[in-house]
């Protein structure tokens, strides 16, 4: 089943190469977060609690990976990982989590293309909201899978259309282990269109 949506939610869902994508994120980045609460938004809050239950406190450093206005930001370090860095393709929406000062390092980042990070660089890697409809798909799991040290954890929300044309078969090929899947669970409850999407947590051996 299709999403529809309208506002900036809609033009978000509807941009398709990475430039309108940005373009969209960029017009909604002052009004964004009001917006998502307004909804009901849980992927950070589920995408934080598997985080915690499988990457231990004071792992460094981490990605938020899709940081968009840094919702889980204030979080990370109450929860105990002393260092975040975040990417997104939005620079409107980077400006927003740079202001509330809980990333060390902030940069424009396009996933599913190549990542200006070292083999191995992060500990753990969280990304939510962002393999969906319209977004990221299976392109981005090499990279972060790069990027990603042995031994390392990755948190991802997938909505469901994603997941069921194929998404745990590629995390497989991608080299990555299951540690868990939730059950589906609406992302946005304030949204009557929104479709199930599934979260779950990885880790490269």
């Amino acid at each position: 089943m299709a999403e529809s949506h309208e506002g900036a939610l809609g033009a978000v869902y509807a941009a398709q190469a990475p430039e309108e994508v940005a373009a969209a994120y960029d017009q909604w980045a002052e009004s964004y977060d009001a917006e998502m609460a307004q909804a009901g938004y849980r992927h950070p809050s589920i995408g934080l609690a598997l985080l915690a239950r499988h990457l231990p406190r004071g792992a460094a450093p981490l990605l938020d990976a899709g940081v968009g206005t840094g919702l889980a930001g204030p979080w990370y370090g109450i929860m105990g990982w002393p260092e975040v860095w975040g990417v997104d393709i939005s620079e409107g929406m980077l400006a927003v989590a740079a202001r509330k000062d809980a990333y060390a390092r902030l940069s424009r980042a396009v996933l599913g293309q190549r990542l200006d990070f070292a083999d191995g660089q992060f500990a753990g890697i969280i990304s939510t909201g962002v393999f969906t409809t319209g977004h990221v798909g299976v392109e981005a799991l090499p990279e972060l899978v790069r990027i990603l040290r042995p031994g390392g954890v990755m948190v991802l929300t997938v909505k469901g259309t994603l997941w069921d044309s194929g998404f745990a078969v590629a995390l497989l090929e991608a080299g990555l282990q299951t540690l868990e899947v939730t059950a589906p669970y609406v992302s946005m409850p304030g949204e009557a269109a929104t479709t199930p999407s599934r979260a779950v947590a990885l880790r490269r051996p």
